[in-house]
């Protein structure tokens, strides 16, 4: 099997990950970002077209506001210092989720990364903020109804293909593999539509302790499986 266009990864585990060397929580979340670093870097040299990472869910909200404060600081820093070496190396970035409900300047940082990269090709980091598969599949839903009611379109027009179509996904192929850091065995609400299909990966260590060679063994991993899709292999019908 080849090498996944797409990978996708839950990004879990920086809190214990502080916690385990007596840290405060925003100490994992930094250790966090220098292994995003590192696997955007990592990314296309292993032959991964797209990557998308969970970097906030819209039930993150819930958290305490300093934390939730500290991310968005994180996120505000990363786009500042990163995005010039990621236009560099011809990373383009995507951001998927609820746009609406974010403050006027991350909106306008999260805007001003994709308009500047919108025609790079080296690599799509699309970036998960304020994200819900849940949230998504209803925003959609509501899009297509509202065409509907205007007479747009036919609700039999509406099918897998056109809903698909109006994710915030649309152009970006579905992920192949779908990466959990932490030992969690869950996909807490991450690209549900998406990942209708996607091979599993649940790796032990947290997300701060992520390196190149997590990634190439997930990869490995994933060469080493046999897809489906509700199917049969040659080799099931063989026998």
């Amino acid at each position: 099997m080849a090498t996944p266009a797409h990978v996708a990864i839950i990004m879990d585990g920086n809190g214990r990950w502080a916690k385990a060397r007596g840290l405060p929580r925003l100490a994992g979340h930094r250790a966090g970002v220098e292994a995003l670093r590192q696997t955007v870097r990592a990314a296309p040299e292993l032959g991964v077209s797209y990557l998308t990472v969970y970097a906030f869910s819209s039930e993150n909200w819930s958290r305490p506001k300093s934390e939730v404060s500290d991310l968005m600081g994180l996120l505000k820093l990363f786009i500042r210092r990163d995005l010039a070496e990621l236009h560099q190396n011809g990373v383009r970035v995507r951001v998927i989720g609820d746009k609406e409900g974010l403050q006027p300047d991350i909106r306008g940082l999260l805007q001003d990364a994709e308009s500047l990269t919108a025609g790079n090709e080296a690599l799509t980091l699309v970036i998960a903020f304020n994200y819900g598969g849940r949230d998504e599949i209803v925003r959609t839903a509501r899009t297509l109804a509202d065409a509907v009611a205007r007479g747009d379109m036919a609700s039999d027009a509406i099918t897998a293909e056109s809903f698909a179509a109006s994710l915030d996904t649309q152009g970006i192929p579905d992920p192949e593999l779908v990466i959990r850091t932490s030992g969690e065995l869950r996909l807490s609400n991450f690209l549900l539509w998406q990942a209708a299909y996607s091979e599993l990966v649940f790796l032990p260590c947290y997300w701060p302790d992520f390196s190149r060679e997590h990634l190439a063994d997930a990869l490995r991993d994933f060469a080493g499986r046999e897809r489906r899709f509700g199917g049969l292999t040659a080799r099931d019908v063989a026998l």
